[in-house]
């Protein structure tokens, strides 16, 4: 057995097993990666973009290893250029040193049906997970491992790699999967067994919860940092809706649009007042929600693991989530008086600021920075920080721009 000590997360110990769905370590871990000197830009394919758990940096897998982002101020943090293959997934914790990397070419060192865990530091495979299909999505917290396949998703105990949940799915191609990261409560939501569902899995109070949230199948999720409200968009992409996840019910519902678009991403503020949505339109939207709780108290929620609460005011920390009057912050129809009677679209809510990306090609996620600005980043290598007024709305100014892969930025 061997076993590594982490700065930020639990003791991680790797051990060997025949089964496909359970992790083993490299004969030899500390040759597993063989990088190369700085390959030709040009050679380079963007495989895909992420964030860390709290959205202060990003990662971009590549067709020849990976790269680390800062985003505020934007700097490369590190990279690792390999002869051996690239990454399709590449999954932060927070920002220690371990990563989940999952190949991107069937042909390479590193297959798509295998995740790997990273010790960057140490600059060696501490653990394997094999499966006898396409991995499909990786999530970390610090104590939890999530590997998402078509049909299925395993939780595994980060402390020791034993798997504790399997999870069966509706078909999820896009790998649909995300996790609360407040040491007081321990969430997960992924799609269900029927079209327009979410799973909730309250693992702290060994609690489900099945919510159906559209007609169409799920397309995109995301959950608050405690994990009691939960954001969910279909495929169809014109409405997002709010929920509460411990009793199932719908908060709040705001709309991209009237046209059907491809959501790519949702992102919450820390403070679960905004809402930033990306999609195939080219266009990022910003909503203000009006969920409001009683209190700062998070111990109500009695879960097993105890800490300190990170939340005021407007957090979903208290299960006490509520609608408070609206602001008049996201924009309705001058029709909307007219509710029931004219189709529903004309009493939604819109909007309240947005962005327009001119290279609308491309898959873009979008995240909320520090002071009311927005960072946006793409698949094409494109990195934005935007700002929008918080009282008044409208266009985003933008405040930056750099093309990532083509910038060295790590001795700026």
């Amino acid at each position: 057995m061997t076993s590594t000590t982490l700065s930020t997360s639990p003791p991680l110990f790797a051990r060997t097993s025949g089964e496909p769905t359970q992790p083993h370590i490299p004969d030899d871990p500390s040759s597993f990666m063989q990088s190369q000197d700085a390959p030709d830009i040009d050679q380079i394919e963007l495989l895909s973009v992420s964030w860390n758990q709290d959205y202060g940096c990003f990662a971009a897998g590549t067709s020849q290893g990976f790269r680390i982002y800062n985003c505020q101020p934007f700097k490369e943090t590190f990279r690792r250029d390999l002869k051996t293959g690239g990454f399709k997934i590449v999954e932060m914790l927070f920002r220690c040193n371990i990563l989940a990397l999952v190949g991107g070419d069937p042909n390479s060192q590193y297959p798509p049906n295998k995740v790997i865990i990273w010790d960057d530091h140490q600059s060696r495979c501490i653990g394997e997970f094999a499966f006898r299909s396409e991995v499909r999505g990786v999530k970390l917290r610090r104590d939890r491992i999530v590997v998402i396949l078509e049909h299925k998703i395993y939780v595994y105990s980060f402390m020791d790699l034993k798997l504790l949940h399997q999870i069966e799915t509706l078909a999820n191609p896009r790998g649909l999967c995300c996790l609360s990261h407040h040491s007081n409560t321990s969430v997960l939501a992924c799609p269900g067994l029927h079209r327009g569902q979410v799973r909730i899995g309250h693992f702290g109070l060994n609690r489900m919860k099945l919510i159906n949230a559209h007609d169409s199948h799920i397309a995109c999720l995301t959950l608050t940092f405690d994990g009691l409200l939960l954001v969910t968009a279909s495929t169809k992409g014109t409405l997002i809706r709010i929920f509460n996840t411990m009793e199932g019910t719908r908060l709040q519902e705001v709309r991209r649009g009237v046209d059907r678009a491809d959501i790519y991403s949702l992102a919450l503020s820390p403070n679960a007042q905004w809402l930033a949505v990306s999609s195939d339109k080219g266009t990022v939207h910003i909503f203000h929600l009006r969920v409001r709780v009683f209190g700062e108290d998070s111990s109500s929620l009695q879960y097993s693991v105890q800490g300190p609460a990170l939340f005021h005011q407007n957090s979903s920390t208290s299960l006490d989530a509520l609608i408070t009057p609206s602001t008049g912050a996201n924009p309705g129809s001058s029709l909307s008086f007219m509710r029931g009677v004219l189709p529903k679209y004309f009493s939604s809510e819109w909007s309240f600021a947005r962005f327009h990306l001119t290279e609308d090609t491309h898959q873009f996620i979008a995240a909320f920075g520090s002071q009311n600005s927005v960072i946006i980043v793409g698949t094409n290598g494109s990195f934005y920080r935007c700002s929008f007024d918080p009282a008044n709305g409208g266009e985003l100014l933008q405040q930056e721009y750099v093309k990532f892969l083509e910038t060295d930025s790590r001795h700026a």
